[in-house]
This record gives C-alpha cells, structure tokens and sequence, in this order.
C-alpha cells in the first residue's frame, strides 16, 4: 500500500509491551533453538463515527539483533485489550516495512536519509514492498512458517555502516458505526466521503469511483441523520515469532504478484512493472443469474529468480471468490479461497472475509524456475459494483532446500 512519508503526523509514544513466553522447536536434527514470542502495541489513533485512521508509525517496536522471522499476526484492539469487531471498526490494512535510519538520528518528516529496505518483488521501486500485510482477513489467516525457514532480518553485513535497522507500520481503519452504507465505506466510495482531490492536492479523476484515493487519514463518511455516538481510542496489536538466526536456518525471499501489475517492456531497457494496488469490479449485465456474476482478473509475470515455494496465501476484500497462482505450465501453486463470517463476533462477523486459506506444499515440491512466468487469477462476485479491490498474493520462496543449505 502506499505511503508518503510527509504527508503523516508522526506519534513517537510506545504505549505497550509485553514479552515474552518462549517455548522450543527442533528441526531436521538441528541444534535446539527457543522460538521467542512478543506482543507491542501501536501508539494510539482515535476514531469516531464514520471516521477514518491511516496513520504510518516510524521506528515501532519490533525484535532486535540478527534473527530469523518465524510469524507476525496482527488486529486491532481498544484500551481494555478487547478485539473490536469489523462491524464497528474495519480493518482496511496494515502493513509492516522495514528500513534503515542514520544512527543516533531521530526521523523528522523531511528527512532523506532514511532508506526503506523492500522485499524481493515484483512490483516498482517501494510499492508493495512491504514484509508483511493483511487486511479484514488478519484474525484467520495462518502465517506460521515451518521449519528451518525463516524470513532473516538484522544481518549486520547487509546494514551501511552508520546505520541502523528500524520498522514502520501503516494501518488503514475505517470506523462505520451509524453509516449511511457500511459496505461503501469499506470500499471508500468517493460519493460517500466527499472527497476531490488525493493527498498530493490532486483533482481526483472524474471517473474513479472509489478507493484509497478517496478515505485518506481523518476523512469522513457520510453518517445517517441524526446519529450520534462517542469517539474511541484503538491500538494495533501485533504478535512477532522468531529465533536467533544460525546455519541451521533457511533463508526464505519474500515476493508479492499484484494482477493489476502489466509489465511493460521496451527494446533496449529494463522490464517496468506497472503495480496499481487496486481496481474497480464492473456490476454484470442486467438479467444474469447472481451466482454467475464473476468477474475474473489475470496476469501474467515473469520471475527472474526461482526457487522452492514454502508458503502462499492471498489478499482479497469483501465480494472475493478465489485467487490462484499457476505455474507457467498450467500446474496450481496456491489456491487461496476467503472464509466469510457469519455472527457478530470479533473473527466472525457476518459478510466480511475473516480469513483466506493458505498453502503449505512440503518443500521441494514446487520448484520455480528461474524466469519462469506465473499466472496470477483472481475473481470477485460482481453482482454488484466493488471499488478499490485488491488482488494481491504473498509467496515465501527459498533458494536452497535445507540438505542443499547445510553443505
């Protein structure tokens, strides 16, 4: 998702920690190695009804030193620690990003030298560049990844000298207490918030019906009459795994396809990704069956480098059907299907997608080619209009199989 670092006020305060229960894995006969739990919290951000947060957190709490991610889960709570349902508060994304900082330098909104350090692709310089990220789906979507792999952070010989590793986290919340439509708010319909112009000072195109361009931080969507109710202060509570990195662990390479991505290629220069993070479902033609009313997206994209895929999940919004990641001779990578709730509790609330299956395929049995393409599929149900959609899928990819890595 996208963010400009300016454009933000930034809250410095850490207002929660909690560490740390430690239990032990063992894998492949490796050397004992005690996975490491801990629990943060994000500074605060208020909400009132119909309100929208998209605030980005610089220099967030987040384990230290040189050591092997394992899992990171996230949701939001309020200030009794409670899970807020989606019904009141949506959870439009949150994404992790890491970067490096001078050292002994605090961040300032106009500062340039602060690097963000993105994952390994495919898209264009920082978009999606981010290590981790999910949406409404966080509660029910499994990130655990199994051993010896492990997402590596804090190598010393990969940080300038000078410099130090720190992490941000951006979270996108819409409250739609009193609404007048819940599911526009969520979809940010510009006719809802009443918005013109981006957050570049813009004119909004004339044609763009909603998305992120249209609920930036404190915009507001549009209450039914005469509703009243309380503004409320929420957190973002996120939960990291992880052990400390040794020759046991298998690096995993983090990539993110986006079927909105068209790769542009010109005679005599490089391949251009055109990553647009979202897009608009066109309602079916009148007189269609609405259990035949899909809308299916694809794209193709080349890999340069391959490797052994170990985890796959994908990233939809309400109304999605399925995403699939084909290999390029037609073979299924990952299926991933949403779980729609069906109460009123938080993880289960009704019409939302409160989770999307993953894939976990034992390592070694599917193998990406170096520039091998990938397909890309997504399909949403368009019996009626969906704005600012998104077609996103996470793949964990490793170089080496583990008896490859050890040698």
């Amino acid at each position: 998702m996208r963010f400009v670092a300016q454009d933000w006020v930034i809250s410095w305060g850490l207002l929660f920690l909690v560490s740390c229960t430690t239990y032990s894995s063992t894998a492949l006969g490796e050397p004992e190695n005690n996975i490491k739990t801990s629990v943060f919290l994000t500074p605060k951000f208020e909400l009132g009804p119909g309100s929208v947060a998209n605030k980005i957190y610089f220099d967030v709490d987040f384990p230290r030193g040189h050591i092997a991610l394992k899992s990171f889960n996230a949701e939001v709570v309020d200030e009794a620690g409670k899970s807020v349902s989606l019904q009141e508060t949506y959870l439009h994304h949150w994404i992790v990003v890491k970067y490096h900082q001078p050292k002994n330098v605090s961040h300032n909104n106009n500062q340039t030298d602060v690097f963000t350090m993105r994952n390994s692709g495919l898209c264009q310089e920082d978009v999606l560049g981010q290590y981790f990220g999910l949406g409404s789906e966080t509660r029910g979507t499994t990130t655990d990844i199994p051993d010896p792999f492990g997402i590596e952070i804090g190598n010393p010989s990969e940080i300038e000298y000078g410099y130090e590793e720190k992490w941000l986290i951006n979270v996108h919340a819409i409250d739609t207490r009193g609404v007048e439509d819940r599911m526009g708010c969520t979809e940010c319909r510009c006719d809802l918030y009443n918005v013109t112009k981006d957050e570049n000072g813009n004119p909004l195109n004339p044609y763009y019906k909603g998305g992120l361009d249209c609920c930036p931080d404190n915009s507001q969507c549009r209450l039914e009459k005469s509703f009243k109710g309380s503004k409320k202060n929420l957190y973002l509570r996120y939960t990291v795994k992880w052990i400390n990195w040794d020759n046991y662990v298998v690096p995993l390479k983090i990539y993110i396809l986006d079927v909105t991505d068209v790769l542009n290629v010109s005679k005599g220069m490089s391949p251009n990704h055109t990553c647009k993070i979202e897009y608009e479902v066109e309602p079916c033609s009148k007189g269609y069956n609405s259990s035949s009313c899909i809308d299916v997206k694809k794209t193709s994209l080349p890999m340069e480098r391959g490797g052994y895929v170990i985890y796959g999940v994908g990233h939809q919004h309400s109304g999605a059907v399925a995403s699939t990641l084909y290999r390029q001779d037609g073979g299924v990578i990952c299926s991933s299907i949403p779980k729609y709730g069906n109460g009123n509790e938080a993880g289960n609330e009704k019409g939302y997608v409160v989770g999307m299956s993953t894939c976990y395929p034992k390592p070694g049995n599917i193998r990406i080619k170096d520039g091998e393409t990938l397909s890309l599929e997504v399909s949403y149900s368009n019996s009626e209009m969906h704005t600012g959609v998104m077609g996103l899928f996470y793949i964990l990819v490793a170089e080496q199989l583990p008896h490859q890595h050890y040698l």
